[in-house]
């Protein structure tokens, strides 16, 4: 078989599976408006409400990938997350993103280099949260 057709033929297969993958991503409002508005709208169990600038601040000083991690871990009475396995960390961290810009907080994309941060700080929370448990 000539390998040209066979080369093209899978980089139609992996546009196709690219194209659907992004088509189907939720946006960070849709997200926000599907789970995360239940709590951060009204200010659940202290979780910083959508246009409390202050608050939002506060948690941009720890650091937006870390508090991206913690979240998506599970911090603070959150469940991981936010209670939807279903979520990719993409659309969770673009919701992240939409929260803390609603709030007029500057906070970074969740670009591909911002994505590589959070997953080492979510490595490193399971660790310590690992050996809390083991230590409990």
């Amino acid at each position: 078989m000539p390998l040209l057709p066979l080369l093209g033929a899978v980089l139609l297969l992996t546009a196709g599976a690219t194209l659907a993958q992004s088509a189907a991503r939720k946006s960070g409002e849709q997200v926000y408006r599907e789970t995360c508005m239940a709590c951060h709208g009204p200010g659940l169990a202290g979780a910083p409400r959508v246009g409390d600038a202050r608050a939002w601040d506060k948690l941009r000083r720890e650091g937006p990938h870390a508090v991206t991690a913690h979240g998506w871990v599970g911090t603070r009475g959150m469940p991981a997350q936010g209670g939807r396995a279903d979520l990719s960390l993409q659309e969770f961290a673009d919701a992240v993103t939409w929260m803390a810009r609603a709030s007029s907080t500057p906070w970074p994309d969740a670009d591909e280099a911002q994505l590589e941060r959070i997953r080492a700080e979510e490595r490193k929370r399971r660790e310590q949260l690992a050996r809390q448990k083991r230590n409990n």
